[in-house]
């Protein structure tokens, strides 16, 4: 297995073909490919994303089959069963590489806002779910300079949602606690252009050399 290092570099090598529009080939989705994976896998990363339908870790990335272990969620934010599937694929498989995958305008993100400004009792229990989790790391923005500049806030409350569930995964969990200093396991936000098309690695992101 790569080192976390390797495979963010990997990470970033893909989505610059991504962005200039020269994806790879086909071959790591052929059926050769397939059957390769039948009897088992070796993601190179994790990645904790959004389930936006416009974010698809693969696609952006231009990765094939069993490269990642995605984990998709609304507002990727971190419960119990994010944390046990980082955990998973963490000790079964060595992946050493976890990136936390946010992006521009998302919609969690700006439900949560919404209900700080003008609370509602129309959201179901378990939508309310995920907006509680993404409200302590947002809150707090409304009383800065960026409370009046709506496009502003949501720019910096998407990032500190980011920096929050990658905290999350860095100090909730005893197994990813264990592998960060033993295993050199990284664990990284990254925030994705809806508009460019580019990721933004900047959040626990090791210095180069």
């Amino acid at each position: 297995m790569i080192s976390g290092r390797e495979a963010l570099e990997r990470l970033r090598e893909g989505n610059r073909r991504f962005v200039s529009g020269a994806r790879s080939s086909d071959t790591r989705t052929n059926q050769t490919r397939r059957s390769e994976l039948a009897a088992g896998q070796e993601p190179f990363a994790i990645i904790l994303g959004c389930s936006d339908s416009r974010v698809p870790a693969e696609i952006v990335f231009d990765q094939g089959l069993g490269d990642l272990f995605v984990i998709r969620v609304a507002g990727n934010i971190v419960a119990p069963s994010q944390v046990g599937s980082v955990e998973f694929a963490a000790e079964r498989f060595g992946t050493r590489l976890v990136v936390v995958l946010g992006h521009s305008q998302c919609g969690a993100i700006l439900a949560t806002l919404e209900e700080l400004g003008r609370p509602s009792e129309d959201h179901s229990r378990n939508l309310r779910s995920i907006v509680d989790r993404i409200r302590p790391s947002v809150e707090a923005l409304l009383g800065t300079e960026l409370g009046p500049n709506p496009d502003a806030l949501v720019r910096q409350a998407v990032r500190a949602n980011i920096r929050a569930s990658a905290n999350h995964l860095r100090h909730g969990s005893e197994v990813l606690e264990r592998l960060i200093p033993k295993d050199g396991l990284l664990v990284v936000g990254a925030e994705y252009s809806l508009e460019t098309g580019v990721v933004d690695f900047f959040d626990g992101v090791p210095e180069a050399g």
